[in-house]
């Protein structure tokens, strides 16, 4: 989606927040009528029958007939669609929404513009032959840099485009959704956005990502996520050490914390223009990006355990969690997947960060340190995550033994016993019977 900053008015942002409430407010209805279904019970009442109670309950309420009725609507059209795709999603069933945290909806467009078929022919209705017209944002460009939507309810509320170039154009879309985060609003439209082209020179590159250094490439470039400054991090336990002494409920205390968060906002701000910016990169240099495939829900899972069996070092492992999850290693990820469809692949991890890769020798002994390798084989030295990203590089992941054709960078003899085989049997002398 296109995403952009908006900046309404203090009156436009109230009316704005008074949509979020309503879909907020419908959209938890529809969640209660799902949860009371039991085996044996009637089905929960679909889209079409929400809307008739949407009519319904909007002629005996006040509150909702305020509101836009197309607002409403759209939230329960999401709820249906969240509820359809609750097995393939990867959410789950649809859950409650709560107040400050999930503040948005969603507006369809008012105006009207004629369809046209892939061919370039207009589309017409095969019953009566007339044209069909489609919906479409109503979008005014101010000057170069801003321009303005048209919000029900809100008449034109101003966006800055913050794309530069060709990506600075007006977007064409169906729908938008407005959302509130920390007191800054934000637009996304309903736009698929076409693909970066490859620049066609067949280079290809391997992304190791780490902790210490976010993305190594490579071509021995090393990329790092940008963190929160040190002068920042002691303002955030300012805030919250005031946050927690101050009375339960003032006026201190909300302020207190709504300082913290919008210094924590600036952070996850700062890592995803950093994954846009690296993810553009990526898929305008490079014909093919490899990245090793990690499973970063289960890396950062925790280790407290249960009160059966009790964790070990759950402190360390929070704090490891922390700090993969400050790299955005799935935000990365998922970004150059889609700007780069088709040209993106995944590599085994497993063995990345062993194999020399001058002569393709796994050996655990070779990883010196966290930044340092030495082959005990061929004598190789090189940055560790820079080994680690040639060899995805060149696809060589997750082989189990070592091979003479392993290598990515040339072949070369073992003149070591690799300490990566399996397991072996012990004899201990017991006859069989």
């Amino acid at each position: 989606m296109s995403r952009f900053r908006m900046y309404p008015t203090p009156a436009q942002a109230e009316q704005m927040l008074l949509h979020c409430a309503h879909a907020r407010y419908v959209w938890n209805l529809a969640v209660e009528q799902h949860g009371h279904w039991r085996p044996g019970r009637r089905s929960a009442p679909g889209f079409a029958e929400q809307c008739r109670q949407l009519t319904g309950a909007r002629r005996e309420s006040e509150w909702l007939a305020a509101g836009n009725a197309d607002v409403q609507q759209q939230a329960l059209k999401d709820f249906a669609q969240a509820k359809s795709a609750r097995f393939t999603s990867g959410f789950g069933e649809p859950t409650w929404r709560r107040k400050h945290v999930h503040e948005g909806f969603r507006v369809i467009g008012t105006d009207r513009v004629p369809e046209f078929e892939p061919d370039g022919s207009a589309k017409l209705n095969r019953k009566t032959g007339k044209q069909v017209m489609g919906r479409s944002v109503v979008v005014q460009r101010l000057n170069r840099r801003w321009a303005q939507v048209r919000v029900p309810g809100c008449g034109w509320v101003r966006f800055r485009l913050s794309a530069r170039g060709e990506g600075a154009r007006l977007p064409v879309a169906k729908t938008f959704r407005v959302t509130c985060r920390n007191g800054q609003w934000h637009i996304a439209f309903a736009v698929v956005p076409e693909p970066v082209p490859a620049p066609g020179r067949g280079e290809v590159v391997g992304v190791d990502r780490g902790v210490r250094i976010t993305a190594a490439l490579s071509d021995g470039r090393k990329l790092n996520c940008p963190q929160l400054t040190v002068r920042e991090r002691a303002q955030i336990r300012k805030h919250e050490r005031r946050a927690a002494r101050a009375p339960k409920g003032s006026a201190g205390k909300a302020a207190a914390y709504a300082r913290a968060a919008g210094l924590k906002a600036r952070e996850v701000n700062r890592r995803k223009d950093w994954c846009e910016k690296t993810s553009t990169m990526l898929a305008r240099g490079y014909d093919v990006i490899r990245f090793e495939k990690l499973n970063i829900k289960n890396m950062t899972r925790s280790a407290k355990g249960t009160a059966e069996r009790p964790g070990t070092k759950v402190r360390q492992k929070a704090g490891l969690n922390r700090g993969i999850l400050a790299q955005g290693w799935g935000l990365l990820r998922q970004r150059t997947g889609h700007k780069a469809p088709g040209r993106v692949e995944d590599v085994p991890a497993p063995y990345t960060s062993l194999r020399c890769s001058a002569c393709g020798w796994i050996e655990k002994r070779s990883r010196k340190s966290q930044a340092d390798f030495v082959c005990v084989s061929c004598g190789f030295t090189c940055n560790a995550d820079e080994n680690a990203s040639i060899n995805v590089a060149a696809g060589q992941g997750g082989i189990p033994r070592p091979r003479q054709d392993a290598g990515a960078g040339g072949v070369t003899a073992a003149t070591s016993r690799s300490s990566a085989r399996e397991p072996q049997p012990t004899r201990v002398g017991i006859p069989l019977i």
